[in-house]
């Protein structure tokens, strides 16, 4: 017994030396490693990042790269503050659940309780449903989009109100299914204004902020305001130039935090050293969500829980204008990596993810779990044969998303948006994305019809090969033409005929070229309503058309002039 004490005490002392003396400072090779992550945009030519790494108590790295401002030749640093994009919602979240621990509303409550302005929809969708995602509330910026207010006007949390208490219908019933909704985040702003009497900004200010020390931290609610040491946002013009991509927003709750390095190294800490709520606080955060069927989805709060190399991961990631950010926590090892960059060309998440390899597989002293098998990157012959017969484009009903599958240079990959994504060979016909192996690829077999599996996290989604490309004449393409309007959002597009092409057009955008996939689908290349399912009376004529897309399922525009 004596011998398995001192072994312990020896071991211990190991480990408590090695955490110190990793705590401490990063090695200098691992370092050079993150460094050379952002070579490309450390210049004085070019935006970049700034990147923060926590361990324990004590930010032992940070750094910036490259230009937080081109004009005035400002350069990033870790104090630049940038905008948070959608890691913003994590810190909506932990407001709820903390009026929620003070009694003030549950979790489990009809958000019309508090909202007596949005619509009966005859369904109860609860705080639950819009903190998981799966209230079946259509996506705001996608109504925005299609109702004619491009991304970068000025857009307020009044105009998002408005847009919301019109709508007739969900994607889905509350609960059935996950599908990522920035208009729930709004709607959660709405009501901790509406319990606690006062606005998301000063209530996470005093309740969040304050307390933590959280000095360059706020809910940027009015677009006007001028913040110094901000971070401007871009986008790349060519290989040598830039352009401002432009963000003008005045609403909060699903985005709109600013924040830098040092506070959100705090915040971080707060995951697994609690000073704001308590444990119990963070495990609502980061519970996993369960469907009305009782499956567990990936998807906490505002957050995604996971797991990565065995240990517990929390993790965000954003995107607005030229933003792109990404936090990770790692609250077992008492380990936190935050990228925040201010071009859009950089993957966050990409980078974030490397830095955390780098990290975990240099730590010395702390017994891990088995590593993962490596990945096979290189596609057999035999195989490649098999995914040109499967590239194209893909729908599924249930994401309501247009994606597509493309090899290039012998390689796999997936569009999500307008990124596209490396997959990795892990067996026959099964693939994982390269930096985010939790996304998982499985081509199925069965019937005629191409047809593959997306695994998110395990909640899996099926998606179907689109019809080859409709040849039609002007003649045929005639019966499409015409003047369609959506009540719900008051906004009227047209379809037309010209040179011998269907277009999409409205009078606040480009018009845009409609190919014709079957009989019935429309694909165009906006990204707020890329997939129109034509409706059709009994006769088989044209009446209408659904948008039916991304966040937004079923949106009807009625037919109500024919011909250009």
């Amino acid at each position: 017994m004596l011998k398995i004490h001192l072994f312990g005490l020896f071991l211990s002392l190991i480990l408590t030396n090695a955490t110190k003396l990793w705590a401490q400072a990063l090695p200098d090779p691992v370092v050079k490693k993150i460094n050379s992550l952002f070579d490309n945009w450390d210049k004085t030519q070019s935006p970049g990042c700034a990147v923060g790494v926590v361990r324990n108590d004590s930010l032992i790295f940070s750094k910036g790269y490259g230009m937080a401002n081109l004009e005035y030749a400002i350069s990033n640093s870790p104090q630049t503050v940038y905008h948070l994009a959608s890691v913003s919602k994590q810190f909506t979240a932990y407001a709820i659940i903390l009026l929620a621990q003070r009694g003030k509303l549950k979790l489990d409550d009809d958000i019309r309780k508090y909202l007596a302005w949005f619509p009966n929809l005859k369904q109860k969708i609860t705080i639950r449903n819009l903190l998981n995602h799966t209230s079946g509330i259509r996506d705001q910026w996608q109504l925005l989009g299609i109702s004619g207010t491009r991304i970068d006007d000025v857009i307020t949390q009044e105009h998002i109100i408005k847009i919301l208490s019109k709508q007739q219908a969900l994607n889905f019933i509350p609960g059935e299914k996950f599908m990522y909704s920035n208009s729930g985040y709004t709607l959660l702003a709405e009501i901790v204004k509406a319990v606690s009497g006062k606005s998301l900004r000063k209530f996470t200010d005093s309740a969040i902020f304050k307390p933590l020390r959280m000095t360059q931290t706020h809910f940027h609610d009015d677009y006007t305001e001028i913040e110094s040491n901000r971070a401007y946002s871009y986008d790349r013009k060519d290989g040598a130039r830039f352009s401002n991509s432009i963000l003008s927003y005045s609403t909060v709750g699903a985005t709109s935090l600013l924040s830098n390095i040092p506070d959100l190294a705090k915040w971080v800490m707060n995951f697994y050293d609690t000073k704001v709520g308590n444990q119990q606080t963070i495990l609502q955060l980061t519970q996993k969500a369960k469907l009305n069927d009782g499956t567990e989805i990936g998807y906490a709060s505002g957050i995604l829980s996971e797991k990565y190399k065995g240990w517990k991961q929390f993790s965000h990631n954003g995107a607005d204008a030229g933003f792109r950010t990404s936090v990770i926590v790692f609250p077992e090892l008492k380990t936190g990596i935050i990228v925040l960059s201010n071009l859009s060309e950089i993957n966050a998440q990409e980078k974030a993810s490397q830095i955390a390899d780098m990290l975990i597989s240099e730590r010395t002293g702390f017994v891990k779990p088995a590593e993962e098998k490596p990945r096979n990157v290189k596609i057999p012959a035999k195989e490649l044969l098999f995914l040109k017969t499967q590239s194209g484009s893909y729908f599924s009903d249930e994401m309501n998303t247009v994606t597509s599958l493309e090899l290039k240079n012998d390689s796999l990959y997936l569009r999500i948006g307008t990124n596209d994504n490396l997959m990795t060979r892990e067996s026959e016909h099964t693939y994982s994305m390269f930096y985010v192996p939790q996304i998982k690829l499985i081509f199925n077999q069965k019937g005629d019809t191409p047809n593959v599996s997306l695994n998110i996290s395990n909640d899996t989604h099926h998606f179907t090969k689109i019809p080859n490309q409709l040849m039609a004449d002007d003649k045929s393409m005639l019966e499409y033409t015409g003047t369609y309007n959506n009540t719900e959002l008051e906004c009227t597009y047209k379809i037309i005929l010209k040179d011998h092409q269907l277009y999409l057009t409205n009078s606040k955008y480009n018009d845009e070229k409609l190919t014709l996939f079957g009989a019935d689908h429309l694909i165009n290349d906006t990204w707020y309503m890329k997939h129109l399912v034509v409706t059709r009376n009994k006769s088989n004529k044209i009446i209408g058309f659904e948008v039916n897309s991304w966040r937004v399922m079923h949106s009807k525009f009625v037919k109500i002039k024919t011909g250009n």
